[in-house]
């Protein structure tokens, strides 16, 4: 997994080498959908994300769209299981590469990464990611975390904590 992360890290970044120097907010999301598909290894196309604040932390949902692409399921479960371990190690490497800068929250949770508790679900489409603190400091970053990847990813999930703890597979 790693190899094919760094290939496909040198390969986006020729790609990019190549594109004018200003960019349509169209074009820089297209570019940061492209760094996804190859950070990731499966597509955007193929997959819906959620990313849903709770009150207790967060949860990265990511399922394959069609119920018969096993392909796409199987990845998404091999890079989310992936992504949890290399988050509780304080590594934020993905989605800085997948979004050419750091999202905000990550060098508080980079600091504070013994308080968040990361764990891996699998799901019958997919997987899912909860995030888990009991630190304030953490909590609000791992908020802010989540908040740019609703933004950047355009999901429509709520930026808004909700009243009750929901742990569910249910989407928003």
């Amino acid at each position: 997994m790693k190899t094919t992360f760094l290939v496909a890290l040198v390969f986006v970044s020729a790609i990019q080498a190549l594109q004018p120097a200003t960019q349509t907010p169209e074009d820089q999301h297209a570019a940061m959908m492209k760094r996804g598909d190859a950070g990731m290894g499966f597509s955007h196309d193929k997959t819906t994300h959620h990313f849903l604040l709770l009150k207790d932390g967060g949860m990265i949902q990511v399922s394959a769209n069609d119920p018969k692409d096993e392909a796409s399921r199987d990845h998404i479960r091999m890079h989310l299981s992936h992504v949890a371990q290399m988050f509780s190690e304080g590594s934020f490497n993905i989605p800085m590469f997948i979004h050419d800068t750091t999202p905000p929250g990550v060098p508080i949770m980079e600091r504070l990464r013994s308080d968040i508790h990361y764990t891996y679900q699998q799901t019958d489409a997919g997987g899912k990611i909860m995030i888990q603190t009991a630190n304030q400091q953490a909590l609000d970053a791992v908020h802010q975390f989540l908040r740019f990847q609703i933004s950047e990813h355009k999901t429509g999930d709520s930026t808004e904590v909700p009243d009750a703890i929901q742990h569910t597979d249910a989407h928003p």
